[in-house]
């Protein structure tokens, strides 16, 4: 009987892996997964090369870490498990009061140095004035809803290292770490709580400050029209595991003299015009923040009838992609490039446009990390 109950763990340890291998053969497999957003990787081709070189069995690992069995739910005990036994972040995203998901900060180790370097040096191709203003974090603004133990979050000493290096360079930085931490102390919700961008208010309130640094006028509130939509599940949600938290609102702040206002969204060669910046046909989406210009495209420029002059180059992350309608309020034009897609000259852009000035407008994590900065020119 002893050696029965001793053989116990082995017999359902063998009966599982049975299990989820036959489960796994017949299973039929999905090419995308709604929860975390993304496409799951397709069955490895096996040739000599990629066997002989280990990429096959890489490839192999990675189909069957996204088609295993009742994956989502493995995944969700996992997040779990690490929450109940103080592993709160492990992979990647603390569980936070309030329903906030928070992405744990950047490593020290990151590209600002290098990623400034490569903004003075555009600063000095172009003959423009430039402003830089970055998005402090979720974790460092909503510093109240994070856990009891986290990481440090390093955005005091990124924000004065940037601040200092542009200034000696004549290049505006707009700060805005000041008005966000008052903000959001009175309420204000400036970020999602599934995602890693800021909230359209978020997005306003950056605006506000931007056009106030130019010593222009910002388009007040009652200058839009508001919509809400319930149901917005981010990317830190997708990444984070945590699949009982509740979604988020997304809003849209339509101008009520949008009728002027179209975009062209280029793409290589090809181009094509719309009547709104709004693409609302997302909403019914997974992922809908790309209801914000269509989401990432190489080149996109707005242009507003109702503003006669004005012409602005953003370079720019998604952070800029609900910042973008408010700038259209105050310039004629705002053109939106995008590194991870554009590869021509930027600076050839900036000449040939006549532009008036240039912002760069990222998230600070975003810009820690970016590995297309360098190749501005």
């Amino acid at each position: 009987m002893r050696k029965k109950l001793m053989l116990a763990p082995l017999a359902v340890f063998l009966c599982f892996v049975f299990l989820m291998t036959v489960m796994f053969i017949v299973t039929p497999k999905s090419d995308y997964s709604s929860l975390e957003k993304r496409y799951l990787e397709d069955f490895p081709e096996a040739k000599l090369k990629s066997v002989a070189d280990g990429s096959f069995e890489k490839g192999f690992e990675d189909y069957l870490a996204d088609h295993f069995p009742l994956r989502n739910m493995w995944v969700g005990i996992n997040a779990y498990a690490n929450l109940i036994t103080g592993n709160n972040g492990n992979d990647g995203v603390y569980k936070c009061s309030d329903n906030y998901l928070i992405n744990e900060p950047v490593s020290a180790d990151n590209r600002v140095p290098a990623n400034l370097n490569a903004l003075i040096d555009f600063k000095n191709k172009i003959d423009i004035p430039m402003t830089v203003m970055t998005a402090p974090s979720t974790g460092y603004i909503m510093s109240d809803k994070l856990p009891a133990a986290h990481r440090a979050y390093r955005d005091d000493e990124t924000f004065n290292y940037v601040k200092q290096s542009l200034s000696a360079n004549d290049i505006s930085f707009v700060d805005l770490r000041a008005r966000f931490k008052s903000s959001a102390s009175s309420g204000n919700q400036l970020y999602y709580k599934t995602d890693h961008h800021w909230t359209t208010l978020g997005a306003y309130t950056a605006y506000d400050q931007l056009m106030k640094s130019l010593s222009l006028t910002p388009a007040k509130k009652s200058d839009f029209n508001i919509s809400s939509y319930n149901d917005f599940y981010g990317t830190t949600y997708s990444t984070s595991g945590f699949w009982l938290n509740k979604p988020d609102t997304i809003e849209l702040w339509e101008s009520k003299n949008s009728g002027g206002m179209k975009v062209e969204i280029t793409e290589g060669d090809e181009s094509k015009t719309y009547n709104s910046l709004y693409f609302k046909n997302h909403l019914d989406e997974d992922d809908k923040y790309p209801v914000f210009l269509d989401g990432n495209h190489a080149l996109e420029t707005i242009t507003n009838e109702n503003v006669k002059k004005g012409k602005v180059i953003v370079i720019k992350d998604s952070f800029s992609h609900c910042l973008a309608p408010f700038l259209a309020e105050n310039f004629n034009t705002v053109t939106l490039v995008d590194l991870r897609y554009y590869k021509n000259s930027v600076s050839e852009l900036v000449k040939s446009g006549k532009y008036d000035m240039a912002f760069v407008i990222y998230g600070i994590d975003n810009f820690a990390t970016d590995t297309d900065l360098v190749w501005l020119s």
